[in-house]
């Protein structure tokens, strides 16, 4: 059995730019407004909800997922997610995820190769109000869902069958949302180190 951990550490946002530590390895840095093309914003809209989710470049060089989560006509979530992606990761990796939110909880999702309709692999992403975090979560704590409900008797997603990553908001509360993001980091060896 999985031991799920999400570690949450407040960390002190510094105007230098650093490479990624050892054990580390950059996946997205946004601050590099080059990284920021490919993303596209996906919202309830789609199924004929009313919230409204978009990105834009942040005032602190990020990437800003914002906008307003509208309940009505059985809507409930906005999101944003990457274009095609090659991942280079194994199976006892993870994500370090630098953000700085609002102080509700977002999800992280990875998009496998073979796409179904409303279909990821979801983790969750507490914030802090108005605070730099960083989150990191082991590939291996990933939870296959359709249409926001868990997929049973489905596998962890291999490395491999990572297609793109994204992030969401339907924690079922309406009203105006903000979530900068700074960088993906791929961690390295996390199952090991937690044992």
């Amino acid at each position: 059995m999985n031991m799920l951990f999400v570690w949450t550490t407040l960390i002190t946002l510094c105007s230098a730019q650093v490479a990624a530590p050892a054990g580390q390895s950059t996946l997205i840095d946004f601050r590099n407004s080059e990284q920021a093309t490919g993303w596209s914003a996906v919202n309830d809209g789609v199924m004929g909800g009313r919230s409204v989710g978009k990105l834009r470049r942040s005032d602190e060089n990020g990437m800003n997922f914002s906008g307003t989560l509208s309940l009505e006509n059985n809507g409930g979530f906005a999101s944003i997610r990457s274009g095609r992606m090659d991942i280079r990761m194994g199976p006892e990796d993870g994500f370090r995820v630098k953000l700085k939110g609002d102080g509700r909880t977002y999800i992280f999702n990875l998009y496998p190769k073979t796409r179904r309709m409303a279909f990821s692999y979801r983790a969750s992403l507490p914030t802090v109000a108005g605070k730099w975090t960083e989150v990191v979560i082991p590939l291996e704590d990933f939870t296959p869902t359709s249409f926001g409900r868990r997929v049973q008797n489905k596998g962890p997603l291999s490395p491999d069958q990572i297609s793109g990553i994204g992030f969401m908001l339907s924690d079922k509360k309406a009203g105006a949302f903000n979530l900068e993001i700074e960088s993906v980091n791929i961690e390295q060896s996390l199952v090991n180190d937690s044992q």
